[in-house]
């Protein structure tokens, strides 16, 4: 079996939302709101994919001590020949505003209104620890 290993941020603000993106057309999934984040490449950790995820989306920096680790989701992916582990860290410290720099919608919510939207499958388990962590 083949894994993919994703690593995210919740992202939260001072006034305790969270940041979330919608894909954007064209690429997989699009329409379906996230977390920001993206793959570890080979020979990453999942901290430094997302730091580097992190600026390359959103153009934040983020520091590895801002990173705690949180939860993760676990998906056979379709077509059954890939199995993907979504790692979430909550992120509550960065540098910068984020602004999407890939095309994405970018939007500040409140825990429970992540209920209410459509995200991907292995993104909606990770919404009831959130709840409990803030």
């Amino acid at each position: 079996m083949n894994f993919l290993s994703v690593a995210s941020a919740a992202l939260i603000d001072a006034d305790g939302r969270l940041l979330i993106q919608q894909r954007p057309p064209g690429k997989p999934f699009a329409g379906l709101w996230e977390f920001p984040g993206g793959k570890v490449e080979e020979g990453e950790t999942p901290e430094a994919a997302l730091i580097r995820e992190l600026k390359e989306e959103l153009d934040i920096d983020v520091e590895a001590a801002c990173l705690a680790p949180a939860t993760f989701a676990s998906e056979l992916q379709p077509g059954g020949t890939r199995h993907m582990v979504l790692l979430l860290y909550v992120c509550r410290k960065w540098r910068g505003t984020p602004t999407s720099l890939e095309g994405a919608t970018l939007r500040w919510v409140r825990v429970h209104d992540l209920y209410g939207l459509e995200m991907p499958g292995p993104d909606r388990p990770l919404i009831g620890l959130l709840e409990a962590l803030l």
